[in-house]
């Protein structure tokens, strides 16, 4: 369907494009698919490092807002949408995207509204939160934990997941059961849970080996950690791998670890990519039982006894005692591997499959932005609870 500008949505990014943040892409370029986006702008420019090779399906070009802070970067928004208006923003992420999107709707006298995620919620006090949140015609939230933490504040919000690339992530024959082969992706922080991990290691009483794919700040600190329990020949520090190289990373694993913590400031992950993506491929998923985790992994509390369609397994966050008695529990019970992956497998194309859940967001945000505020007649919406009619601000 052909749609003016005025029928569009304007979406308001954090740093893009950012590797680590493939649901947004995903979502962008669903939302260009289905003709509603009528154009993209970035409150700070991308990692630099090779992008998503997705990026380049993109025909939206990527406008960098100027100005050091909303206020700035609002007047910004506001000077490129007067002269090229459009019928709502929608930002993704709860904290300076968002804010800048409601100071620029304001201007406008047009909706907006904004995704959250994990630790943009924390970026902003709940009193900031919860009144940004009350004046958006919509809240969108990915995981089951945001949405909590919005809900308790008594907010609206809808939860509609990422979901996975099906295609790109596919079931492969496991490699040979000796040494267990395990593989932890993510970046580098502490909220990952790595160290822990490292630690749990130590005390594993089976053959194995351990990838640990990603970058970041700890790097020194874990290298630090695996000298220090002489696992040096076990455990590799493999950097960051490309989306066209992780499958293979997940082809040659066993069984992948997701060892995440609630951090020392109080971050933690909401549902890592790396869980879906692990059971898109048909490997069982060791995982700490925190945030967002068990809303995807299905695990029985026990080991004696299994739960049905099971996943994988959940341990308490930070417990290395626990990590290292599941993993060896896991280790020696190769038959589960394929039933947990299959398992696995099966949940992602129910719950998580990409094209459905990014259709659900296009669903949703039409008709909250554009179909419900849009008839013949011109029908008035709400902006901050104050009913507004679309105007084109000249």
């Amino acid at each position: 369907m052909s749609r003016s500008d005025e029928q569009k949505i304007a979406v308001v990014l954090s740093g893009f494009p950012r590797r680590s943040e493939t649901f947004v892409l995903h979502e962008v370029l669903a939302l260009e698919a289905r003709g509603l986006l009528a154009a993209i702008f970035a409150t700070k420019p991308g990692d630099g490092r090779r992008p998503h090779p997705d990026t380049a399906h993109l025909k939206t070009p990527v406008h960098l807002l100027e100005g050091e802070n909303a206020a700035a970067q609002a007047e910004n928004l506001v000077a490129h949408l007067s002269a090229h208006p459009v019928a709502a923003i929608h930002a993704y992420f709860a904290h300076l995207p968002a804010e800048v999107a409601a100071r620029a709707a304001r201007r406008l006298h047009i909706p907006f509204g904004f995704s959250a995620h994990a630790r943009d919620v924390r970026k902003v006090t709940p009193a900031a939160l919860a009144q940004r949140a009350r004046q958006a015609a919509c809240v969108v939230a990915c995981n089951h934990d945001v949405a909590a933490t919005l809900r308790r504040a008594g907010l609206a919000v809808e939860l509609i997941p990422h979901g996975v690339d099906t295609r790109r992530f596919c079931p492969r024959p496991f490699p040979p059961s000796e040494p267990f082969r395990l593989l932890a992706v993510g970046r580098l922080v502490e909220k990952k849970g790595f160290a822990v991990l490292i630690r749990a290691l130590a005390h594993l009483p089976v053959p194995f080996n351990l990838r640990i794919v990603g970058d970041g700040p700890e790097h020194e600190r874990l290298s630090a950690a695996i000298r220090a329990t002489n696992l040096h020949d076990r455990v590799a520090l493999c950097g960051s791998r490309t989306h066209a190289e992780l499958p293979y990373e997940y082809a040659a694993a066993h069984a992948v670890v997701v060892p995440s913590i609630i951090d020392g400031s109080g971050d933690r992950d909401g549902l890592p990519n790396v869980v879906l993506e692990a059971m898109a491929s048909g490997r069982p998923v060791v995982a700490s039982d925190v945030a967002a985790i068990s809303s995807a992994v299905i695990a029985s509390p026990t080991l004696l006894r299994l739960a049905p369609n099971q996943t994988g397994l959940l341990v308490p966050s930070g417990d290395a005692a626990a990590l290292a008695r599941n993993l060896a529990w896991l280790a020696r019970r190769p038959d589960l591997w394929l039933q947990f992956g299959q398992n696995g497998r099966r949940r992602v194309e129910e719950a998580y499959e990409l094209g459905a859940c990014t259709e659900r967001l296009c669903r949703h945000l039409e008709s909250v932005y554009i179909a419900a505020n849009t008839s013949p007649h011109g029908r008035d919406f709400a902006v901050g609870g104050q009913p507004v009619r679309p105007i084109k601000v000249l």
